[in-house]
């Protein structure tokens, strides 16, 4: 198996809480960016889901916190798919300070709505591989 892709993000000290901590929904925003990101490296953009008339959907979404993260920390957002059989697939992500500690995991459970019906499409997997230039970063 390959390595997962990940991303660097540096902490900023908007970001933090009044305990000087990453505050807790933005690790969601953090794992959403690592996402998309690996949406484009797979050569999937926004608007080619858009033209086949999908878009992701995010149904279920656990945090784990394992250590605390301060503003100037850069952490490696990883994202990997998992893929089951029907509608809905997972995701699971791990966020790791510079020196491979781990700071939290973020597993979710997702799918792909189909925008005119607004129900998931039956077989997501089909579309990730009709749309990415490289199937492989999904998994597929």
């Amino acid at each position: 198996m390959t390595e997962p892709f990940t991303v660097r993000i540096q902490v900023r000290g908007y970001e933090t809480d009044s305990q000087g901590h990453l505050n807790q929904s933005v690790y969601l925003q953090h794992a959403e960016h690592a996402r998309w990101a690996l949406l484009q490296h797979g050569g999937i953009r926004q608007a080619d889901l858009l033209a086949k008339g999908v878009g992701p959907v995010t149904l279920e979404t656990t945090i784990r916190y394992r250590r605390e993260l301060r503003a100037g920390d850069e952490v490696d957002v990883s994202c990997a798919f998992v893929w089951t059989e029907g509608k809905t697939f997972r995701i699971e992500q791990s966020v790791r300070k510079t020196d491979g500690t781990l700071a939290a995991e973020v597993t979710g459970v997702g799918g792909l709505m189909d925008l005119k019906e607004r129900r998931l499409v039956t077989d997501p997997r089909e579309y990730f591989r009709a749309l990415a230039s490289d199937p492989r970063a999904f998994g597929l």
